[in-house]
């Protein structure tokens, strides 16, 4: 079983930028590809970027240039630095973890909400 904890997520004026992370544990291998995914109220779930265990990045159409992820196999841990955070950007950040030989998401984190606002 896997878990994955969020944090980061708050409150920040268009412009700001905020840094996420999500913690993993269990059964954990570096191979697997991490990202995060978002929800705003209304839509469905989006990608935002996900990285697999070489560093390869994968990025949504909205976030490109301004969103980097990265990870830290070592600590287990995933990463989203968000930059020039605009109103649109406000949603639950949700951490994924795909096992390399799945089609779909395996795990999910609980969720950090972002909100970008004047």
């Amino acid at each position: 079983q896997v878990q994955l904890v969020e944090s980061g997520g708050g409150f920040v004026q268009p412009g700001g930028s905020l840094r996420l992370s999500c913690a993993a544990s269990g059964t954990i291998s570096s191979i697997d590809i991490m990202g995060w995914h978002r929800q705003a109220p209304g839509n469905e779930r989006e990608l935002v970027a996900t990285i697999t265990g070489g560093g390869g990045t994968n990025y949504g159409d909205s976030v490109k240039g301004r969103f980097t992820v990265s990870r830290d196999n070592t600590k287990r841990t995933v990463y989203l630095q968000m930059n020039n955070l605009k109103p649109e950007d406000t949603a639950v950040y949700y951490c994924s973890l795909r096992r390399r030989w799945s089609s779909g998401v395996n795990f999910w984190g609980k969720g950090t909400l972002v909100t970008v606002s004047s």
